[in-house]
């Protein structure tokens, strides 16, 4: 970090004003009491229906912007706040508010041999900083999800999607203003200068917590820069794996759902594995389907031989996360070979199982240790408001503190509270 003296003393002075001040209002903050709180949610969902002509024409000039520049197209399609995107960001909202408050929450009570009461409550983390890059919906979501658990938050959202950020966080501290919440703990950085984060990655007497959302090059930036505790969002290379027993209607359903249901999303299925035993009873027609609906082939020499449209892959294949229609396909010996696989390759997000083998499904909860390890599903339940956590402000592939779809609980602590009556440490 020592780069980071030679950066601008006023932005230096500016986005440490910014943490300074949304430290003061996570004090304010986590005081508040849940019916304020969820006024200023619904608040928000208010007004930003209210304004969202207004919101949807800067988003506009984003996605002009990133095609004249010919950024690619998943970030391009990640940045569009239209259609059902703004529905489901809406309703992310008012799901926040319905979901139970966990602040304050007391669990693990027990006596000691002394009388002594030991429990433990529910606390909020103070501020977080999130560094995310394209879905600006994620200046809403996260903002809803922090301060429903009290937590102030700093959101430095991608130079590609600035003017929708910063229309949306006109909303977000207006709701503020009118609802009796620190109008400091939503704050939005407000320029692209890149050095703004190098200035954040210092500012560990502000900052509790670091969540970067993103590419490699912005996980990797912050993991070897930050002086912060992080959890990393980072790259989704998820898989299925078909077992010997699968059903093949089944198998193609949800592979087809995995894989095109949305193609720019950390959920979306990478790599398909099937075991050997299956590979010409079901996979000639998952391919099939697969390849109808515009989807690119990279597959190993076994995969090929039953798939005469299949493109030979290499290594590079079981690692890309593509976000579009591609897919890697491997045919592998049998369970222990597809969990090597993800263990060699994988990015700890989400891994599901195919299969009719009651033994092998437990197996693979067991023993494959991503974040959502599932059997017989999609890949698209990786996400915080199919679990039931709402909005999510994440998913974590980091395995302290929180793992997988961080909701409120995710972004809260615990803090150890005692009772007694005048014990003494003897």
């Amino acid at each position: 970090m020592g780069q980071s003296k030679e950066l601008d003393p006023k932005l230096r002075n500016r986005i440490t004003g910014l943490a300074t001040r949304a430290a003061r209002a996570a004090l304010a903050l986590g005081d508040l009491d849940t019916a304020t709180k969820n006024a200023w949610i619904v608040r928000c969902a208010e007004l930003l229906e209210a304004s969202k002509a207004e919101i949807l024409e800067a988003n506009r000039l984003d996605q002009e912007e990133a095609l004249s520049k010919e950024l690619p197209a998943p970030l391009v399609n990640r940045l569009s706040l239209a259609d059902d995107k703004w529905d489901h960001m809406i309703a992310g909202l008012h799901d926040v508010a319905a979901l139970r408050d966990p602040v304050g929450e007391v669990t693990d009570s027990h006596l000691r041999p002394n009388g002594l009461r030991v429990a433990r409550m529910r606390i909020p983390l103070g501020v977080i900083a999130m560094i995310y890059e394209s879905r600006p919906n994620v200046t809403v979501d996260a903002a809803a999800l922090c301060i429903k658990a009290g937590n102030a938050v700093i959101l430095r959202g991608g130079s590609e999607a600035f003017h929708s950020n910063q229309a949306l966080a006109k909303v977000l501290r207006q709701a503020a203003r009118e609802t009796g919440v620190p109008e400091d703990a939503i704050a939005v950085v407000d320029t692209t200068d890149r050095a703004a984060i190098d200035i954040l990655l210092e500012l560990n007497r502000e900052i509790d917590l670091l969540i970067p959302r993103g590419g490699p090059g912005l996980i990797r930036k912050v993991m070897e820069n930050s002086t912060i505790p992080v959890i990393c969002h980072d790259e989704g290379i998820c898989h299925i794996f078909i077992d010997a027993s699968a059903d093949t209607k089944m198998a193609t359903e949800i592979v087809l759902d995995s894989k095109l249901r949305q193609l720019a999303v950390c959920n979306a299925l990478e790599t398909l594995l099937v075991h050997r035993d299956a590979s010409e009873r079901v996979l000639p027609q998952v391919l099939k389907a697969l390849h109808e609906e515009g989807v690119e082939i990279r597959g190993d020499r076994a995969t090929c031989d039953v798939f005469s449209e299949a493109r030979p892959a290499n290594d590079l294949d079981w690692a890309t996360e593509y976000l579009d229609k591609i897919l890697a396909v491997r045919v592998v010996d049998d369970l222990d070979s597809a969990i090597a696989h993800i263990r060699e390759f994988g990015s700890d997000h989400t891994e599901i199982i195919i299969t009719n083998d009651h033994a092998n499904g437990v197996a693979w909860q067991r023993r494959v240790n991503s974040s959502t390890v599932g059997i017989n599903c999609s890949t698209a339940f990786a996400d915080g408001f199919r679990l039931g956590l709402g909005a999510e402000i994440g998913i974590s592939t980091s395995k302290l503190h929180a793992f997988g779809p961080m909701g409120l609980e995710g972004l809260t602590t615990q803090k150890f509270i005692l009772t007694g009556e005048g014990q003494l440490r003897e």
